[in-house]
């Protein structure tokens, strides 16, 4: 690895000796200065991971203390919820990142594509969609997860929508009204109004400082849980290290599905990408979903979805009619934008916008 990478080796290793329990809940990570020591790395190096590590809420730091583990993967969550809060800092921007910029998509770069894929694709760019989008696009999107988000999936669990909302309808179809769904209050209004409609029951649960409050959370009885886990809209609240595994946990002790909201994640302040439940998931419980209308613009009226493997031939089946909504043109201009690292890009330049902020 690159020398200016060695810090997420650090983290990496600090990251795995926390969640294996070699550093508990409470205890002090040992200084930057030691741990640089025992890493062969420098003292910034370490102050980058704890940063990330902190950024994460894995760890907290503390003035003239030093850093202390939070992080907190115990079987009851509810019961040590008190004690955790304890340790958790009063000031508000722990959960609440700092607002950020969308910089505009560059409009000579966008045309330059739409001419390209005209020109090099002609009479199939008027072709129909097929259900969960063209392959071109699937096949795009799997790779950039691949090395961007640490999701490794394959084109059939990707379903191209007009719009998150879109998607969110599917979801509703193809899972049916009996069951109750929760989701985070407060949150984006659309959320709610499109569960609604579709005829579903919902279950509001209320946003703590580092995600839903665990005594709703297991008091519930949905069977859905949509989260957005990466600033919360309009509370900016951001789910902890802890929070994620305990929703994971949650999902598997009430045999449950969790709609990961992905929304603008990947603007993130941090210096490496934001850790989703989709890569943390090993038992097929999340939903992902993303939409390009934030990372490019309003004008991209286009989002995915990303089904484990247990759902897609049941997303197939119930769902499997409709045609995507998306043109196909549309489709093959993110696949181009993609594919050139010109989408890349431009989120890379949007993040050091908002870092140098």
């Amino acid at each position: 690895m690159k020398k200016n990478k060695r810090y997420l080796e650090v983290y990496e290793q600090v990251r795995k000796d926390i969640i294996d329990g070699r550093y508990k809940r409470g205890s002090k990570l040992p200084s930057k200065r030691d741990m640089a020591e025992q890493c062969g790395v420098s003292v910034i190096t370490v102050e980058h991971a704890y940063e990330l590590l902190s950024e994460e809420g894995y760890i907290l730091p503390r003035e003239k203390s030093g850093y202390f583990v939070i992080f907190d993967d115990r079987e009851f969550f509810a019961a040590a919820l008190d004690s955790r809060e304890a340790l958790l800092p009063k000031d508000p921007s722990y959960t609440t990142r700092a607002g950020i910029d969308r910089l505009d998509f560059p409009f000579s770069i966008y045309a330059r594509t739409v001419r390209k894929v005209l020109g090099e694709y002609g009479a199939y760019v008027m072709e129909r969609s097929p259900f969960k989008g063209i392959m071109e696009l699937r096949v795009a999107i799997c790779e950039y997860l691949g090395r961007s988000r640490h999701i490794q999936v394959t084109p059939d669990q990707i379903i191209i929508g007009a719009g998150a909302e879109y998607l969110y309808g599917l979801i509703v179809q193809t899972f049916g009204r009996e069951v109750t769904y929760g989701i985070e209050s407060p949150s984006y209004q659309n959320i709610a109004k499109v569960y609604e409609s579709g005829g579903a029951r919902l279950e509001m649960l209320d946003l703590m400082q580092d995600g839903i409050d665990s005594r709703q959370l297991w008091a519930g009885t949905m069977k859905i849980l949509h989260i957005t886990p990466y600033r919360s809209f309009p509370s900016g609240v951001s789910a902890s290290a802890s929070k994620k595994r305990e929703y994971l946990k949650w999902s598997r002790e009430r045999d449950a599905y969790i709609v990961e909201d992905d929304f603008e994640s990947e603007f993130t302040l941090s210096r490496k990408a934001e850790e989703t439940l989709f890569s943390l998931d090993n038992d097929g419980r999340v939903i992902y979903v993303n939409t390009f209308t934030r990372t490019i613009g309003s004008f991209v009226r286009c989002a995915y979805m990303v089904l484990p493997d247990s759902l897609v031939e049941l997303f197939e089946e119930r769902a499997g009619f409709h045609e995507c909504p998306v043109p196909t043109t549309d489709q093959l201009v993110l696949a181009q934008l993609i594919e050139s690292g010109d989408f890349e890009r431009h989120i890379n330049r949007v993040r050091r916008h908002n870092r140098q902020k």
